[in-house]
């Protein structure tokens, strides 16, 4: 009889695992473009499932994680300035009672560097996020990118 309910147990967990699959409608890429010899621009880009969205770095007192960005020190660069955004729109969002600046569909953030010599090195960077549906939000989540510098 022991063996029967371990059995039926061990089904229902592995069946409702299976059936809440994890989500993630944002995926995340990213690109180095030369902008000279010594210089350019790291492109993050989120692309983001439909009637999902994401939100801008622009912190709110609404309640939604603002995306971050988070550069892993490293001799062989150095940060321009802060990482800049683009297509962010301001909507209201009734989950937080609040109008907030959003990305739907696709996301872009631009950080500049100034390189500090010509060998080629990665650059690590940790992104965090939220993303949310009109039913739900997801928990904040941290995504690591590892980029190409030639």
């Amino acid at each position: 009889m022991k063996k029967k309910v371990f059995v039926l147990i061990a089904f229902i967990v592995t069946s409702l695992t299976s059936w809440a699959q994890i989500q993630n409608p944002v995926k995340w890429a990213a690109a180095y473009l030369a902008t000279s010899a010594n210089e350019g621009e790291l492109v993050l880009t989120a692309t983001i499932e439909k009637n999902w969205h994401t939100y801008s770095q622009r912190a709110t007192e609404a309640g939604p994680i603002p995306t971050s960005f988070k550069f892993e020190p490293n001799k062989a660069y150095t940060l321009v300035g802060r990482t800049a955004e683009t297509n962010a729109h301001e909507e209201f969002v009734k989950a937080f009672d609040a109008k907030i600046f959003v990305f739907t569909d696709k996301a872009e953030f631009r950080q500049k560097i100034k390189r500090n010599g010509n060998t080629a090195f990665l650059l690590n960077c940790k992104v965090e996020f939220m993303s949310c549906n009109d039913i739900m939000c997801l928990p904040p989540k941290t995504e690591s990118l590892t980029i190409q510098i030639k």
